[in-house]
Parts: structure tokens; C-alpha cells; sequence
């Protein structure tokens, strides 16, 4: 199962003793999952020792923000992970929409970067990547490749990008300042819909045995990183809505767009503690779950025409899908001045809403707008909630609300122009193209994975369906646990002479 990063003992352990001779000559120290999920518990030297670094800086110390407590700035402390909750004066619905905002994250300004770390260091820290030898190779559309690069030269190791070449020109422009070498973004072809092409260029990577491939639909740790320390997120943020309305409020559901599915890995944390259903979301235009559906879009962060192998796919209770013609209509109303100045007027949304807006990229405008699609179908009221994330923001998306506006508003985007793109596709709404799923549902969605890990990608057909079972998700939750007293034990064997430990 390692290369599936399930293993919990050392594998190899020459490879674990370079690693750890690595990681002392660089000063570089992992923080644990549990720290991550409550970053209170960081040790307070290292804390101290942090606040003296840029969260863009490639500092090894910046692993220990890779959670979801910092602040505006990215430098401080949140106690409480910054959000926002969505009120009927822009969303329409009754229902509280609360939308954690992951561009808090470091260097990446996403949360992808927390996925990168939950799938490398557990090769790490099992001896299974060596940083003095190996590369690590990120397959996806965009975030998750530049989590990995981050994470990637933050431990000392060359991280290799591969991403489609029609995505966001602001994602290659990060990469261009961040990989070791040019030849280390590698351009497929097609856009957010062509993830087969990424495979087939991993595959071809793979045959240098010097490659690590961290494919983030079937590495386990993308799936078991997003359960704790995103799932807690939202935890702390619902506790604090409880704490401070003093309202009975009831979280009913946890949206999330699928992409890699390890995001929507916390809805299986929140069910679990408070019965929240679960809404697993792609695009319109390719709603493979929804419908057996293929196609292309421009929800930049959810590749799809597959099932991601750590999708628990038999936990999930909706499927739906939002056009991109919504998400790129709403980027510009949500990021232009013409576009808040409507709001702002005729809506009356608050200032400090209207400022928040730029923390939603084009796949966080696709989970608000399934989660006002699920409020409507559910018929839900003030005192219910829908959670969701933000996956990016909209600083990732200004070549695309550019090239929008100069296709559609050649003479200018004016007021009334904002007014009927936020009455047709936010008002607008509907609860179409929405399915609950029964039994039958689901077992539909599980089997169309088959096609792309069985047949396709190598694995077994017992790996395969196992993973019909809840059992089988439980079963694999203490790894973190072990992965923990792992990584205490390599840190301390690393830590000489390093003054923050």
C-alpha cells in the first residue's frame, strides 16, 4: 500500500537516515497533524522563532502554518479560522453560508498546500523519499502542483509541477518564482477537465525510478490531512457562531466541490460530531457524478471525468453541479468596483462582506452557490447552516475576470450589466441539477471509479472495494496517531543544534 501512503513503519531505513541528516544540516522540523489541527499546541520557541518569518518566505519554519488559524496578515494567530458567513442579502436563502477562507494559507495562498504536506511527509517520515535523490512529482490543475513545490523546497527536495497549460496565467507566474529549474513545470494538455493527460505524463515521469509521483486523487494522506485539521476548522468556526448568536443553530451540511476529494474529507469528520450531511459538487459542464457526464470548464481547482480513489463516495448524500458560466460571471461581479458598488447599493451588503468578497476564487463562488442551491432544495432557515470553503482567492483569477470583461464587455461593465449577471446566476439559483443520493446513487458513483483505477491506474480490485465499507475509512484514522509519534521520534533525531526545539 505504500504507494498509496498507507504505510506506518519504516521502510527503508538508510533512506529515513539521510533524510533525517538532511533535515538537521537545514534546520528543518515537522510540525505533527494534531499540531496543525489545534496550533496552539506549537511549541511556544517555535512560535516565537516564527514570527520572524514572511509567510512567502521559503523558511523551513513556515510548515508550521500550514493550518487553517492565520490571521489576515499571515503572520498572526487566529483563534477562531477567519471566515465568512453569507447572509439572504447576498446569497437569497434564509440559511447561514459559512465560508472558511483558505487564502490565510501560506506562500501558496491556498489551502492545497496543507494537502501537499499531508501526502509528503509521511513518505518522509517512513523512509519511502529520500530528499537527496529523489524528485517529487504533484500532478494536478493548479493548487495542489504549487502546494507541492512549496512544501517540496521548504524540506529541502525538488518538487516538479505538472498542471494543464490553459490554466490561470497567475499560477505559472508563481511557479516561475518558486521551482528550482524551468524544466520543472511540465504543461499538459487541455484545462481543468483533461486530468487523464496529467496522468499519462506522471506515468511517463514514473519510469525514472528517481520520481516520486503524488498523485493527489490516490494518495490516502490528502484524504486523512483534510479530516482532522479541516474538519476541526470547521468545528472551532461553527462552535464560535453557537457561542457568540447564542441562537440554536443546527450545521446541516458540508459543501464541498470534489476535485482531489480530499477537502470533502471533512464532511466525514462534521457528520460524524454533529449528523451534518454531506454535498459533493462539480461542474455543470462535466457532471460525471451527477449525471455519467464529460465534458470541459473552467472551475479552476475541480478536475474531474473521475472518481478520485479517496473519495468516500458511499458517506456522501448530494451530488450537485454549477455551470462555470456562473462562477466566471460572479468573479467579476465580486471583483470589480462597478460589481461591489451594486451590491453595496442596492443590496445593501456590509463593508466588511464586501471587502471578503477577494477571498473567493472561481471553485469558492461553485461551493456558495451549491450550498444556495442545497438551502433551497432543503428549504432550510435562519437557524440552519451550510458550511463550505474557499478554496483560493480571487488574486489567482485576474487574468481570467480580464479576459472575461473583454469578451463579453468590450464597451464597458456598468451597473446594470452587475444586475443581471447577479440576478440570473445568484438569485437565480435553483435547486436543479441536484441529486440526494440513496443507495443505489452511490453504489452508482463508486462503481465509476473502476474505469480509472483498476483498468487504468494499476490498482487492485480488492484495493478497489474495499473502500465500499466505513470500515474501511475508520480503519485507516489512527495512522494519524502513528504518523504523529513518527514524526516526534524523526525530529528528534534530527534536532541537534537546531535552537527552535
Amino acid at each position: 500500500m505504500k504507494r498509496l501512503g498507507l504505510e506506518d513503519e519504516v521502510v527503508d531505513p538508510a533512506v529515513l537516515e539521510r533524510t533525517i541528516a538532511r533535515f538537521r544540516d537545514r534546520g528543518v522540523v515537522l510540525p505533527t497533524f494534531r499540531e496543525l489541527a489545534r496550533p496552539e499546541t506549537i511549541p511556544s520557541p517555535v512560535r516565537a522563532e516564527l514570527a520572524g518569518v514572511g509567510p512567502d518566505e521559503a523558511h523551513p519554519l513556515n510548515l508550521f502554518r500550514v493550518h487553517w488559524h492565520n490571521d489576515t496578515s499571515r503572520t498572526g494567530y487566529a483563534e477562531v479560522p477567519e471566515h465568512l458567513v453569507l447572509g439572504p442579502e447576498v446569497t437569497g436563502v434564509e440559511a447561514r453560508i459559512v465560508v472558511a477562507l483558505a487564502n490565510r494559507f501560506p506562500m501558496i495562498g491556498a489551502h492545497k498546500v496543507l494537502a501537499s504536506y499531508g501526502c509528503l511527509a509521511p513518505r518522509v517520515i517512513t523512509g519511502q523519499f529520500d530528499p537527496t535523490h529523489h524528485r517529487a512529482i504533484w500532478p494536478s490543475t493548479g493548487n495542489y502542483c504549487r502546494g507541492g513545490v512549496a512544501i517540496s523546497r521548504l524540506m529541502g527536495c525538488r518538487g516538479v509541477a505538472v498542471l494543464p497549460q490553459g490554466m490561470s496565467q497567475e499560477r505559472f507566474d508563481w511557479l516561475d518564482s518558486w521551482v528550482q529549474d524551468p524544466t520543472d513545470i511540465r504543461r499538459t494538455p487541455g484545462t481543468e477537465s483533461n486530468v487523464k493527460e496529467i496522468y499519462d505524463e506522471c506515468n511517463r515521469l514514473a519510469a525514472d525510478p528517481a520520481n516520486v509521483i503524488f498523485n493527489q486523487f490516490s494518495e490516502f494522506g490528502n484524504h486523512l490531512v483534510h479530516y482532522l485539521v479541516t474538519g476541526r476548522a470547521i468545528e472551532t468556526i461553527f462552535d464560535a457562531m453557537l457561542a457568540s448568536t447564542g441562537t440554536d443553530l443546527a450545521l446541516r451540511a458540508f459543501v464541498s466541490a470534489t476535485g482531489s476529494a480530499g477537502t470533502i474529507a471533512a464532511g466525514d469528520y462534521l457528520k460524524e460530531r454533529f449528523g451534518s450531511e454531506i454535498a459533493a459538487v462539480e461542474a455543470l459542464e462535466c457532471p460525471t457524478m451527477l449525471y455519467n457526464g464529460f465534458g470541459a470548464h473552467n472551475i479552476q481547482g475541480i478536475g474531474d471525468k473521475h472518481i478520485p480513489l479517496i473519495h468516500n463516495v458511499m458517506n456522501a448524500d448530494y451530488v450537485t453541479a454549477v455551470s462555470d458560466r456562473a462562477t466566471d460571471a460572479l468573479n467579476v461581479v465580486f471583483n470589480t468596483a462597478v460589481g461591489r458598488a451594486y451590491l453595496a447599493t442596492r443590496h445593501h451588503v456590509p463593508e466588511h462582506v464586501l471587502g471578503a468578497l477577494g477571498s473567493l476564487g472561481l471553485s469558492s463562488i461553485c461551493n456558495v452557490l451549491a450550498s444556495i442551491k442545497l438551502a433551497k432544495h432543503a428549504r432550510l432557515g435562519p437557524n440552519d447552516v451550510i458550511a463550505t470553503v474557499a478554496t483560493d482567492g480571487a488574486e489567482m483569477y485576474t487574468s481570467e475576470r480580464d479576459a472575461y470583461l473583454a469578451r463579453h464587455y468590450q464597451d464597458g461593465f456598468y451597473e446594470h450589466d452587475a444586475a443581471l449577471l447577479f440576478g440570473e446566476h445568484l438569485l437565480g439559483a435553483g435547486s436543479d441539477h441536484l441529486r440526494e443520493l440513496d443507495l443505489v446513487e452511490r453504489e452508482r458513483i463508486f462503481n465509476l471509479g473502476y474505469f480509472t483505477w483498476v483498468e487504468q491506474q494499476g490498482v487492485t480490485v480488492e484495493e478497489f472495494s474495499e473502500r465500499r465499507e466505513l470500515s474501511f475509512w475508520r480503519g485507516i484514522r489512527p495512522l494519524l496517531d502513528r504518523w504523529d509519534d513518527l514524526i516526534r521520534d524523526f525530529n528528534a533525531r534530527a534536532r541537534s543544534d537546531q535552537r527552535h526545539l
